[in-house]
């Protein structure tokens, strides 16, 4: 199946009899999956196009990156984890790292803490739900945003600002959850912490996989504003006609995911879907369009998308690596000299991204290419 097919808006829909209920008060669907698992037939909201569903059952021998002798500086470790980075980037952008760092009991912890957040009634939950056009608090299936196409899941996000010293995490939860959940918000601050430094590591590695100053992404992305997503996928008994995540490269620069053991991921490689079996002792490695932008497009955002279980409940733990706002995206120069190559997309600001897929457009396939347009006709000024 080609991306043509992926990007093509009018493949054919499934219809079925659409359910009256669970509604809320405007008409729009309410992602109550106790209520909605009782019916028949599957609200029209959650049918996806063909085209999207193509199913299958080819699971990817993706790289399985050992960061133990990178991190301990070892030479010989260091050049097969470089290898390996620069060979799955410059096809997919996707790759899992295991010897990370990260304490499985934290890892643990962060499943078991926010099942309390999704197990919560739904009333409850839609107290603490997203605003229109920012990114932290409570979603059921993106509704408040889309009114097709809907994603079979719900999610709960929130910002962490990459310094350890500021607990905006745990003043988050006690905030928007109340102090009942005010452990569950250290627990997350942990979590954070971790990925923050996970990620800096990774960033070091990209950078010598690309031949440039090993610190350059490092000091790009230390005072980075990130995002952290729970995802909660129930199980559906029509799971054949949607989707828990649609196809899509994330906006963001690096995506740092863990999922749980029930499988679902499923990435985009030489127009076929692969599924990517769950490894409690890895991480998956996304590249996303920031990234994407900032190596002058050498290294690919990872298409992906998330398929659900019609018997089994299925959870992620995502963290979405983010540069400070206000910094501008460019390649670095040293990379710019070795390619020779002209630039491939303009400067832009993450802000600029950010309000782009939160306001204007939902990201999918061809983000990047559908938000230059929109940034050079409201800002003509641009660097372009």
């Amino acid at each position: 199946m080609s991306l043509s097919v992926l990007m093509d808006s009018s493949s054919p829909t499934i219809l079925l009899h659409p359910s009256i209920e669970p509604r809320d008060e405007t008409g729009s669907v309410l992602f109550d999956p106790s209520k909605l698992q009782k019916q028949s037939s599957l609200p029209s909201e959650f049918i996806w196009p063909c085209g999207d569903l193509v199913h299958t059952q080819e699971e990817l021998n993706e790289p399985l990156i050992d960061l133990g002798g990178f991190i301990k500086g070892d030479e010989e470790a260091t050049a097969h984890a470089v290898d390996l980075v620069k060979t799955a980037c410059s096809k997919h952008g996707f790759f899992q790292v295991t010897n990370h760092g990260v304490d499985s009991n934290l890892i643990q912890a962060a499943y078991q803490e926010i099942d309390a957040v999704f197990k919560l009634p739904l009333n409850k939950k839609l107290g603490f739900q997203r605003k229109t056009g920012g990114f932290s608090g409570y979603s059921a299936a993106h509704a408040d945003r889309f009114s097709a196409k809907l994603p079979w899941k719900e999610t709960f996000s929130f910002g962490y600002q990459g310094l350890n010293s500021d607990p905006s995490v745990v003043h988050y939860f006690s905030s928007a959850l109340g102090e009942d959940f005010e452990h569950t918000g250290r627990i997350y601050q942990k979590y954070c912490e971790k990925m923050r430094e996970l990620s800096l590591v990774i960033f070091e590695l990209l950078a010598i996989s690309l031949g440039i100053d090993r610190l350059h992404y490092r000091k790009f992305f230390e005072d980075g504003n990130s995002i952290m997503r729970c995802n909660y996928y129930p199980p559906c008994n029509n799971s054949g006609l949607t989707l828990g995540t649609g196809p899509h490269s994330d906006p963001t620069s690096l995506t740092i995911l863990h999922q749980d053991q029930v499988g679902g991921l499923e990435v985009f490689i030489n127009n076929k879907w692969y599924a990517v079996r769950p490894r409690q002792d890895a991480f998956v490695i996304n590249i996303g369009d920031t990234f994407m932008a900032l190596c002058n497009g050498r290294y690919k955002s990872c298409l992906h998308r998330a398929v659900v279980n019609k018997e089994r409940e299925r959870r992620s733990l995502v963290y979405f690596v983010c540069p400070k706002e206000d910094k501008i995206v460019r390649p670095p120069q040293d990379l710019m000299c070795r390619s020779g190559g002209p630039r491939v997309y303009p400067d832009f600001t993450w802000s600029d991204l950010l309000d782009f897929t939160q306001n204007h457009y939902r990201a999918d396939v061809a983000t990047l290419q559908s938000f230059f347009p929109w940034l050079l006709s409201s800002n003509p000024t641009s660097n372009f």
